[in-house]
């Protein structure tokens, strides 16, 4: 069974005909469902899926009371589908779902999840400007060769879908999170539209927002089962360099009666210590609560023939 879940949020003008175009792109004798997540729109976006639903059994809708974003949008989709292998795609008709069927071919091959991949990108300048940093980033920082990570057009294995755990902008990490936890994953290009109808809901202040994402998923990816590797380095290097201050002016104190009450470096060497300790015991906290967790998720076996 192919399960289909499509984000919503405000995009009444495209909706009907989206679900039109969806609908003849899908085999009339395939099992599927599609699943709408409406994002909390303030338009009649709601109205009209809800009208598609009563029209069509095999469409479900859930809508939010507000807008959650993207991420939290996908992951209620994921915990209600039914199918073995599952399809996002927007609703804004500029990811095609004709597409559909070759994400299908490339996923029986082989992979779990399978990345469209916009080569001939129909947005503005300056967004596909800032995809192709933000992709040349995500390539460099953890070296899973996708050309296009966000691509709202995908398709996963259930098992593949139901792991992932996002929330905040972490939908834009899709193939990398799936690849962290074993998941072959690739990408094949897509057909994609200029936007018809509405207006993107990609603006210029959401990329100041996928900065700390991007070092969440760094943080993630390279420490999130050792944040003490991460905050004992730092803390380290301040703590030797603090005490490194402070030793110079006891010498200069004891050993040439320099004044160093007043020196703005006694101040420095001092902030630097008690910055490294509070960063050690930091990353010592840390560590210790994914020590608890581990522990309480991963009951001791007491026998076992497997």
């Amino acid at each position: 069974m192919l399960s289909i879940v499509v984000p919503v949020f405000n995009e009444e003008e495209s909706l009907a005909l989206f679900y039109k175009e969806l609908r003849s792109s899908l085999k009339s004798d395939e099992n599927y469902e599609v699943i709408f997540i409406d994002d909390g729109s303030t338009d009649s976006s709601l109205k009209i899926l809800r009208e598609i639903a009563q029209k069509d059994k095999t469409v479900r809708v859930y809508s939010f009371r507000k807008n959650q974003g993207k991420a939290e949008a996908l992951t209620l989709g994921f915990e209600k589908i039914k199918g073995n292998c599952v399809v996002t795609l927007d609703a804004d008709l500029q990811d095609q779902p004709n597409q559909i069927s070759l994400l299908q071919a490339m996923l029986d091959s082989g992979f779990d999840l399978v990345s469209g991949w916009r080569k001939n990108r129909k947005d503005t300048f300056k967004h596909v400007i800032f995809s192709k940093v933000f992709n040349f980033f995500a390539r460099t920082l953890w070296g899973v060769k996708l050309h296009d990570y966000n691509c709202g057009l995908k398709i996963y294995t259930a098992e593949c879908a139901k792991s992932l755990r996002l929330y905040g902008g972490l939908h834009r990490f899709i193939p990398l999170l799936a690849y962290q936890q074993g998941f072959k994953v690739t990408e094949i290009p897509v057909i994609h539209q200029k936007r018809q109808f509405g207006k993107s809901k990609y603006s210029i202040s959401k990329v100041w927002k996928d900065l700390p994402d991007m070092f969440t998923m760094f943080f993630l990816s390279k420490y999130g089962k050792r944040p003490m590797h991460f905050f004992g380095i730092i803390g380290f290097i301040f703590l030797l360099i603090g005490f490194g201050i402070l030793t110079y002016l006891t010498v200069t104190k004891i050993f040439y009666e320099q004044s160093v009450g007043n020196r703005p470096i006694l101040f420095l060497g001092m902030l630097l210590v008690l910055g490294g300790l509070q960063i050690l015991f930091t990353g010592f906290l840390a560590d210790l609560m994914i020590n608890k967790s581990h522990q309480q998720n991963s009951p001791a076996l007491k026998f076992s023939t497997e």
